[in-house]
């Protein structure tokens, strides 16, 4: 989940090159083949079928790769110390101070986009355009009658908002206080917290606002709108919600340890219609992840095989 940032590249190159020519090609080209590449696994599933389908990929290559949990900000600590050596999904709103100090500091690399197209803002199931009539527009959230539905015990007199779980990072409280609504934004437990609170929204009728993001298979199966979002107080990421960038980031020193893993990833690519399909599979099918993503593979080698080609090369 979601700038651009220059990007430092050289250091790791040149060792990459001064490695290729005092070894052999083979050993060259993979290098330290048999030291593990630790890629991130962040809490959303999206970013599961991402990393696996990277992670198998590095395995073709010769590769071993372990899978290591991470929270969204603390990624960047593990990456900065090298104990993580790459997260292939980072959504680039929700990075927090640390992710410009470690890039600044040359303890990580961004190695381009994912090119995963993206969506993010507050969303409603439909049929509360009758309960706050004017919706899209965010103003309808401010009416009283809104609000008045929104509204729990726990929140009372304000209007509840379902926020990101509180880990993730979140815009929504720092834009319901610029704009001054009426509303208290909760942090939910978990991706399947929110899947599920949207779902029994819907099917209930329960009035519901929240945070969400594409792609996610969940909007496949619900009705949704998406609200027109309240003006920017400031243009940053914390006071703006904008489609998110979504790159890859590796440790500073991934290039010259593992140079073929390197150009794999800076090539590696996810069609955020492939990842849905995925994600639906694995989230509701109850299919295996590792099952899901070599089924993937199987069927679309010519999508991958040229990043595999192109890293031996």
């Amino acid at each position: 989940m979601p700038n651009t940032i220059n990007r430092v590249r050289c250091a790791g190159i040149g060792l990459a090159l001064m490695l290729a020519a005092s070894a052999p090609v083979a050993a060259a080209d993979l290098g330290a083949k048999d030291e593990p590449i630790k890629l991130a696994m962040l809490e959303w599933t999206g970013a599961h079928v991402s990393t696996h389908i990277a992670g198998q990929l590095l395995e073709k290559l010769g590769y071993k790769v372990e899978y290591v949990t991470a929270g969204n900000f603390p990624q960047f600590s593990g990456l900065a110390d090298g104990s993580l050596s790459a997260s292939v999904e980072v959504w680039m709103n929700n990075v927090g101070d640390i992710y410009p100090k470690t890039l600044a500091a040359k303890q990580i690399e961004d190695i381009g986009k994912l090119d995963l197209k993206t969506r993010e803002g507050w969303i409603y199931p439909k049929f509360m355009e009758t309960v706050c009539p004017g919706l899209p527009d965010w103003t309808a959230l401010n009416k009283p009658d809104c609000v008045k539905a929104l509204s729990t015990p726990e929140t009372a007199p304000n209007a509840r908002f379902l926020d990101y779980p509180a880990d993730w990072g979140s815009r929504a409280a720092t834009i319901i206080a610029d704009n001054n609504m009426p509303y208290t934004a909760v942090p939910s437990g978990s991706e399947g917290a929110l899947v599920a609170e949207l779902e029994a929204a819907e099917a209930a009728k329960t009035p519901l606002v929240m945070m969400f993001w594409g792609p996610h298979y969940a909007l496949a199966e619900n009705d949704v709108g998406w609200v027109t979002m309240p003006p920017c107080k400031e243009q940053t990421n914390e006071h703006c919600i904008t489609p998110p960038d979504v790159d890859k980031i590796v440790w500073s020193g991934f290039g010259a340890k593992w140079p073929a893993a390197y150009a794999f990833l800076k090539a590696f690519k996810m069609d955020a219609g492939e990842q849905e399909k995925m994600m639906l599979a694995v989230d509701k099918k109850g299919e295996d992840l590792d099952a899901v993503v070599k089924a993937w593979i199987d069927k679309n080698e010519a999508v991958w095989k040229p990043w595999v080609d192109g890293a031996k090369g």
